[in-house]
């Protein structure tokens, strides 16, 4: 199904603004285990200007926010990391696939552009704590029923929520997919908004 161009606008209301989280530009690195999600990047219930699909899911990457929209006029936001620089791509995709603690293998691209890390896993690595994916992911493909490698899933590097890291997926904590993932279903839409910053 082909679905129109949306903009900011249409979607989210002037009076959400505050409350999007306060922009991140870097955290100190430290364990997972020991790392504390600061309180503006925890999940909030808002409210829409506009009526929105029930179900689908909106990235805003210029405000590092997530939207899962529950009714026409509510949903959940979820603060997220991006892909870096050209990597993070916008469009409207299908919620194809969900994986518990999925495996991951780098794209060819990704080995490509980073070899020294990337090349070593060109034939997989298996789901678990280090995982790049992190305890859960969702699949999004194109129209026809194919996988882009576009995931929004969780992350082993929480510290890196509210930045522009990623090699073109949406993350977020783990604890946060873990709710995503239970709550959103398959065939769900997913709109990437496009960056309208240089982020």
């Amino acid at each position: 199904m082909i679905r129109p161009p949306l903009t900011r606008r249409q979607i989210l209301g002037a009076g959400l603004a505050a409350a999007f989280p306060l922009r991140a530009f870097g955290h100190a690195e430290q364990s997972a285990e020991s790392w504390v999600v600061p309180e503006e990047f925890l999940p909030r219930p808002v409210r829409f200007q506009d009526p929105q699909e029930p179900g689908s899911i909106i990235v805003d990457p210029d405000y590092f926010a997530l939207y899962h929209v529950l009714t026409p006029r509510k949903g959940m936001q979820y603060s997220v990391g991006v892909g870096r620089g050209n990597l993070y791509e916008s469009g409207w995709f299908t919620l194809g696939a969900k994986k518990e603690w999925p495996s991951w293998t780098p794209t060819k691209d990704m080995i490509a552009r980073d070899p020294d890390s990337y090349a070593k896993w060109a034939e997989g690595m298996p789901g678990g704590p280090s995982n790049p994916l992190g305890a859960r992911a969702l699949y999004l493909f194109d129209d026809s029923g194919a996988d882009t490698f576009l995931r929004i899933h969780g992350t082993p590097e929480p510290w890196t929520i509210g930045s522009a890291v990623s090699n073109g997926c949406v993350r977020l904590v783990n604890d946060d997919i873990a709710t995503l993932y239970d709550a959103v279903e398959l065939g769900a839409p997913v709109l990437l908004l496009p960056k309208l910053e240089s982020v």
